[in-house]
C-alpha cells in the first residue's frame, strides 16, 4: 500500500482526530478497503492485544509506525497519553481484539473525552457480532436491545433478567463457554420457555446457530455443546396480559389456573410464559394478593 498524506482536520475541530475501525470478529478477510487504508496511515495504532493486532496487520502486509496496548487495565492512563498524541496534530487508531471499539470493549472514555475537547472522532465500520447474530437468528430484528454480557453473580445476573422480563424488543447478550449454561437457565426461570437462538464463531471455520426454546438451548448447554465466542438472541415479550396489566391481574390469573385444578408452581410458570414476566413478578403477585385478602 501507498501512505497518502492525514487529511486535515475537519472544519471547527482542534488537533489531531481518533479514528474508530471496525476490525473482523472472526474471518481476516472481513475487513473493507478503507480500514485497510486507514491502519497503513495512522501515526498511532492503538490496540487490546499486539499480538492479536500483529496477526491482522501481518495478513495484509501492514507495518505500523507505533503499536500501543489500550484495554481495560490500562484505560485511564493510556487514554490520557492519547489524547496528548490526538492534541499534538497525530491521527490515533483505535481498534479491538474483534468488532467495534466501544462495544463491550474499551473506546467509550477515549471518544468521550476527545467530544469534550473538541478533537474530531471517526468511525470506520467493520463487522460487528451484535448485528450479525440478529440478522442470522431469524428472530424479528426491527426492534431490538444490545444487553452485552449478563453480571457474573448470580443474584445480580436473575435481578438483571428479570428487570428485562417485559420487554418486548429482541435481545441480544454476549456469554463466555464458561457461563453459558447458568446464564441460560437463569433466562428459562426468569424470561420463560421462549424461542432463542445461541450462535457460537461467528464467521469462523466453526460457525454454528442452535435454534430452539430457551429450555431446550438451556439443556445442550449443560451437556457442553456451546463453546468458543457466543451471542444469545431471545425474543422479546409478547404483548399480552403482561403488557396491560399490573400484579392485580397476574395474581387473578394465576389464582383462576390454581382454581381450575393445576398446581401453583405450573400456574405461575404458565402466567409467566403467557405475560412475558418472570415467575418471580407472578409470585410476588399473588403473594400481594393473599395479604390484601387478610
Amino acid at each position: 500500500m501507498t501512505r497518502s498524506p492525514r487529511r486535515p482536520p475537519a472544519s471547527g475541530t482542534v488537533g489531531g482526530r481518533l479514528v474508530l475501525v471496525g476490525t473482523p470478529i472472526g474471518n481476516l478477510e472481513d475487513i473493507t478497503r478503507r480500514a485497510l487504508r486507514t491502519l497503513e496511515e495512522a501515526q498511532v495504532i492503538a490496540c487490546e492485544d499486539t499480538r492479536r493486532a500483529k496477526k491482522l496487520l501481518g495478513h495484509y502486509g501492514i507495518r505500523a509506525r507505533e503499536l500501543i496496548t489500550y484495554h481495560e487495565a490500562n484505560e485511564r492512563r493510556q487514554a490520557g497519553a492519547l489524547l496528548e498524541r490526538i492534541g499534538a496534530g497525530d491521527e490515533v487508531v483505535l481498534i479491538s481484539d474483534a468488532g467495534m471499539p466501544g462495544l463491550s470493549d474499551p473506546g467509550f472514555r477515549l471518544v468521550e473525552a476527545c467530544a469534550e475537547r473538541g478533537y474530531e472522532v471517526v468511525v470506520v465500520p467493520g463487522p460487528t457480532a451484535v448485528v450479525s447474530a440478529l440478522a442470522l437468528s431469524g428472530l424479528p430484528p426491527g426492534r431490538f436491545t444490545f444487553e452485552g454480557f449478563l453480571p457474573r453473580k448470580t443474584g445480580e445476573r436473575r435481578r438483571r433478567i428479570a428487570e428485562l422480563a417485559a420487554e418486548e424488543r429482541t435481545m441480544v447478550f454476549f456469554e463466555s463457554p464458561h457461563r453459558i449454561a447458568d446464564s441460560l437457565a437463569d433466562l428459562v426461570e426468569g424470561l420463560g420457555d421462549r424461542p432463542a437462538v445461541v450462535a457460537r464463531e461467528l464467521t469462523k471455520m466453526h460457525e454454528s446457530a442452535h435454534r430452539g426454546g430457551l429450555s431446550d438451548l438451556a439443556t445442550m448447554a449443560q451437556g457442553g455443546a456451546f463453546r468458543g465466542e457466543i451471542v444469545v438472541v431471545v425474543s422479546g415479550a409478547v404483548r399480552g396480559i403482561g403488557a396491560i396489566a399490573g400484579p392485580e391481574e397476574l395474581a387473578e390469573r394465576a389464582s383462576q389456573l390454581i382454581e381450575e385444578g393445576m398446581d401453583r408452581r405450573a400456574a405461575m410458570t404458565a402466567v409467566a410464559k403467557e405475560a412475558g414476566v418472570s415467575k418471580r413478578a407472578v409470585f410476588d403477585a399473588l403473594v400481594s394478593a393473599k395479604k390484601k385478602d387478610r
